[in-house]
């Protein structure tokens, strides 16, 4: 697929997850004490050369001029979060980062949007140890809310490298040691199973609403659909399961959105669905990948 338009997709799709606004998430219209709006757009458009570089490595994958284990995935997702970090205080695009980074890769390198999702999971399978040692410093500097210790490969304990190193734990088997503990790994693992279906979604729903009607409802269902990993590992999964079926509530017209929302709040952002939203903003890069725009679409505004 063509480079530019797999990065322009990419750029756009975290830029209106952000924008648009649904439950207990930042948008333009709230914020979080430490985490604002502000915050997203200049992350998500820092990473615009890491965005090329992927490009780049897919093109030199498509022609044969590198091997799967040459992607270097763990040191782009590293590069991206130095740059977010040197722009920002907060840490608005970790999970954004870490999807997009092998997937638009594998959309270089396919021939439709749909191919690669067998190339992504090719790319993690090849990856190498020093994909996880580049990732688990990626880990270190976007330092994301609720990372549990004392586990094994702890991402602070000090000799964390060396075991990987010793284990030969590459990024495939890092996700499925992890997966139950963040839906970014359960991605890597399903060829974004859940991205595509979101974005078929999305697809399905703009034919008809405007997108931010669309995202919305997706978004909703979504919730409905999955417990949170972030909130899980915040709050743990029973407040996670509370937030589920308050979603489920609002489907069935016995809760408003807006209440919804008031309740994912109350407790600041300790209910942030953010691993959904991370979900929602690679689905929206997929939509806009896919000819998405706003030509002609002005009468469902």
């Amino acid at each position: 697929m063509e480079r530019w338009k797999i990065i322009k997709a990419f750029t756009l799709g975290p830029l209106l997850e952000a924008t648009i606004p649904k439950p207990g998430n930042v948008n333009r219209f709230r914020d979080f004490e430490d985490l604002t709006f502000y915050d997203f757009l200049f992350a998500d458009t820092s990473i615009l050369d890491i965005l090329y570089e992927s490009t780049q490595i897919g093109i030199m994958l498509r022609r044969g001029s590198l091997e799967m284990s040459e992607a270097r995935i763990g040191e782009l997702i590293k590069r991206a979060v130095q740059n977010s970090k040197s722009v920002q205080n907060s840490n608005p695009n970790f999970g954004v980062i870490t999807l997009s980074i092998p997937l638009v890769m594998a959309l270089t390198i396919s021939k439709h949007i749909y191919h690669a999702r067998e190339i992504v999971q090719r790319l993690i399978t090849e990856s190498t140890v020093r994909d996880t040692m580049e990732f688990y410093r990626a880990i270190r500097i976007a330092s994301p809310k609720g990372i549990k210790g004392g586990v094994k490969y702890d991402v602070h304990d000090g000799a964390v490298f060396d075991e990987l190193f010793k284990d030969r734990i590459n990024l495939r088997k890092l996700a499925e040691l992890s997966r139950e503990r963040e839906l970014i790994f359960e991605e890597w693992l399903k060829g974004y199973e859940l991205s595509y279906k979101t974005f078929l979604r999305l697809k399905e729903l703009t034919e008809s609403s405007s997108l931010e009607k669309s995202t919305a409802r997706a978004f909703l269902e979504l919730m409905a659909s999955k417990p949170d990993t972030l909130i899980i590992r915040k709050a743990g999964p029973e407040e996670a399961r509370r937030v589920q079926e308050k979603a489920k509530r609002v489907l069935e017209g016995k809760l408003s959105m807006e209440e919804l929302d008031e309740f994912l709040r109350e407790e600041g952002d300790l209910r942030n669905p953010g691993s959904l939203a991370d979900i929602m903003a690679i689905s929206l890069s997929l939509l806009i990948l896919d000819g998405y725009n706003l030509k002609g679409k002005l009468s469902q505004q």
